[in-house]
C-alpha cells in the first residue's frame, strides 16, 4: 500500500514538473485573469456602476473595461518601459527595477531547482540567502581591503555562508535521515533570530545604531554599478553566469547527472555505486550557495547594508519561480524576470490607479495554485487530458 501511494507521489510530482510549456503559459494567463477579477471588484467606479447595473449596463462593462486595463496598463510602466517619462533613463528605469528585483530571486530559484531536481525539497532559500548576507556582510564591512581582492573574498563569504548552512541540512538527512522540509523549515526561523540577535550587538550593529542595521559595506567590496541613478548593479551578470553553471552543471557534469539520478531514483542510484549520503550533502551545498550569493548581491550591491529585511519574500518566491520554470535553469531565469516585473509594476499599479498591492502577491499564489494543478489548467482552457508522463 505504502509503495502505491509513493508511486502515486512520483507520478503527481513529473507531472507538475514535465508539464508542457503552455501549460505554464496558460496558468500565468489564468492566475492574470483572476488578478483581473479582483482589480475590478476592488475598484471604486466598478462599484458604483454595479449599483445601478440593469438601467446602464454599458456603464459598468466601460468601469470594468478601464480598471483592469489601467491597472495592467500602470503595471506595464512600472515593470517594463514608462513611455510618459520626459527622459531615456526615467524610460528604461522599470526596466532596471525588474532586473534587481529578478537577480536575487532568479539565484535563490537555481538553488531550489538543483534540489528539486535532485529529489530534495529544499524550502530554506531564506535561511540560506540570509547566511550569505551575514558573512558577505560582515567581510564587506569589517575587512580592509584592495577592491580585486576584497570584492570576491566577500562575494565567496555569501558562497560559503549558503553552502555551509545548506549542507549541514543535507549531512541531517543523510546521517539521521531527517526529512529536509521539516529541517529547512526550521532552519529558516534559526537564521532570521541569528540575524536579529547579531545585528543587536557590536559583531554586525552600526556604531550608535540603536535599530538592528548594520554599517554601510565598504566601497571596495560594493558589486560595480551600471549608474548611480539605477540599482541593478552587476550582481545582474553574476546571476546570468550562475544560470549558465546550473545548466552546464545539471546537463554536462558528471556530478550533475548524479544529482538528477538521485531524484529520478535514489535506490536505482545507490545500486549504480552512487554514495548517496554525500550526494546528498553536496546537492544541499550547491543549493544553498546559489542562495547565499543572492544574500550577496542584496547586502553588497542593492541594499549595501544589512538588515533583518535583506531576504525580504525572496525564499519563498523562489519555491514558485523553481515550479514556474520547471526546474531548467533558462526557465527559472524567465521566472525570476516575471516575478522581479511583478513586484516593480505593484508599486505603479498602488500609486497611479490604487489597486491594492496584495493582489500582485494573490497573482503570484495563483501561479502556484495552476502551476500544481495542471489538469484545473486543462479543465479551464477545455484542454485534453494528458495520456502519460514524461520521465
Amino acid at each position: 500500500m505504502s509503495e502505491t501511494k509513493k508511486l502515486d507521489g512520483r507520478k503527481i510530482v513529473s507531472e507538475i514538473f514535465n508539464a508542457p510549456w503552455l501549460l505554464t503559459v496558460l496558468a500565468v494567463v489564468a492566475s492574470f485573469i483572476f488578478g483581473g477579477i479582483l482589480i475590478a471588484a476592488s475598484n471604486a467606479n466598478v462599484q458604483a456602476s454595479a449599483g445601478y447595473f440593469f438601467a446602464r449596463p454599458g456603464d459598468l462593462l466601460a468601469a470594468i473595461w478601464n480598471a483592469v486595463s489601467g491597472g495592467y496598463e500602470a503595471m506595464f510602466r512600472g515593470a517594463i518601459w514608462n513611455y510618459r517619462a520626459d527622459n531615456l533613463l526615467s524610460q528604461i528605469k522599470p526596466i532596471t527595477e525588474t532586473l534587481a528585483f529578478a537577480t536575487p530571486i532568479t539565484l535563490a530559484g537555481l538553488g531550489l531547482a538543483v534540489a528539486f531536481r535532485s529529489g530534495l525539497f529544499n524550502i530554506g532559500a531564506k535561511g540560506q540567502i540570509i547566511f550569505g548576507a551575514m558573512l558577505a556582510g560582515w567581510v564587506g564591512i569589517n575587512v580592509d581591503l584592495p577592491f580585486w581582492i576584497h570584492f570576491p573574498v566577500a562575494v565567496l563569504a555569501g558562497v560559503a555562508g549558503g553552502a555551509l548552512f545548506g549542507a549541514l541540512v543535507g549531512f541531517l538527512k543523510a546521517t539521521t535521515g531527517a526529512n529536509e522540509v521539516i529541517l529547512t523549515i526550521m532552519f529558516n526561523y534559526v537564521a532570521e533570530l541569528t540575524l536579529t540577535y547579531v545585528l543587536k550587538t557590536p559583531i554586525l550593529q552600526a556604531p550608535g545604531a540603536v535599530n538592528p542595521v548594520s554599517a554601510a559595506v565598504r566601497d571596495t567590496a560594493k558589486f560595480p554599478a551600471f549608474s548611480d541613478q539605477i540599482r541593478v548593479h552587476t550582481g545582474f551578470l553574476l546571476m546570468l553566469g550562475c544560470v549558465v553553471f546550473v545548466w552546464w552543471l545539471l546537463n554536462r557534469s558528471t556530478l550533475g547527472f548524479q544529482f538528477r539520478a538521485l531524484g529520478h531514483n535514489p535506490s536505482a542510484a545507490k545500486t549504480a555505486g552512487i554514495n548517496i549520503g554525500l550526494t546528498y550533502v553536496l546537492v544541499m551545498a550547491v543549493s544553498g550557495a546559489l542562495s547565499g550569493i543572492a544574500g550577496a548581491t542584496q547586502v553588497l550591491g542593492t541594499e549595501k547594508f544589512l538588515t533583518t529585511g535583506v531576504a525580504a519574500s525572496f525564499g519563498f518566491d523562489a519555491i514558485t519561480v523553481a515550479l514556474l520554470g520547471r526546474n531548467k535553469p533558462w526557465s527559472v531565469l524567465a521566472a525570476g524576470v516575471l516575478f522581479g516585473a511583478l513586484r516593480a509594476g505593484a508599486v505603479t499599479m498602488q500609486a497611479n490607479q490604487n489597486v491594492p498591492i496584495d493582489i500582485v502577491l494573490v497573482v503570484q499564489s495563483m501561479i502556484v495554485l495552476f502551476i500544481a494543478a495542471p489538469p484545473l489548467v486543462r479543465a479551464m482552457f477545455f484542454l485534453p487530458k494528458q495520456k502519460g508522463v514524461a520521465a
